[in-house]
C-alpha cells in the first residue's frame, strides 16, 4: 500500500477566467483525493516570484511571475494514496500537446505557459510549497 501524502495544486489564473475550478476540484476529489485546504488568492508578483524562487534562474522566470501575479488563484492542499503521484497523472503533462487524452491539460489548456493548473512535483518541493501558502491551523485532515 501507498504512503498517505499531501500535496500542493493550483488553479492558476488561466483556470480561474475560464470558469473550471470546479471541473478540475471534480477530477481529483473523483481519483480519490481529499482536499484538506483551500482558498482563492491574488498573489503580488513578489509573492508568485518567492513561490517559484527554484526557477528563478530560468529564461522564463519573469514570465511566469507576471502570469501567475496577473489574476487569482485558488490554491490548495490535496491529501491521498501516493498524492503527488496521483495528482500528477491526473494534471497530465506540462505542455498540453502532450498531455495524456482525459487529463486536465489535455483537455482545458490552451498552451505550455497557459496550462490551468499547478502540482507539487515532489515530497521535498510538497514540503517547502504548502506552508508558503497554509498554516498548520488552516489544513484539516489527517
Amino acid at each position: 500500500m501507498t504512503a498517505i501524502q499531501r500535496t500542493l495544486s493550483i488553479v492558476k489564473p488561466d483556470g480561474v477566467q475560464k470558469r473550471v475550478i470546479g471541473d478540475v476540484i471534480g477530477r481529483f476529489e473523483k481519483a480519490g483525493l481529499r482536499i484538506v485546504a483551500m482558498k482563492m488568492i491574488h498573489m503580488s508578483s513578489s509573492d508568485a516570484g518567492g513561490f517559484y524562487v527554484v526557477h528563478r534562474e530560468r529564461p522564463f522566470y519573469g514570465e511566469l511571475r507576471e502570469y501567475m501575479s496577473s489574476g487569482p488563484v485558488v490554491v490548495l492542499v490535496l491529501e491521498g494514496h501516493d498524492a503527488i503521484a496521483l495528482t500528477r497523472r491526473i494534471m497530465g503533462a506540462t505542455d498540453p500537446a502532450h498531455a495524456d487524452p482525459g487529463t486536465i491539460r489535455a483537455d482545458l489548456a490552451e498552451s505550455i505557459e497557459r496550462n490551468i493548473v499547478h502540482g507539487s512535483d515532489s515530497v521535498e518541493s510538497a514540503a517547502y510549497e504548502i506552508p508558503f501558502f497554509f498554516s498548520a491551523m488552516e489544513i484539516h485532515g489527517g
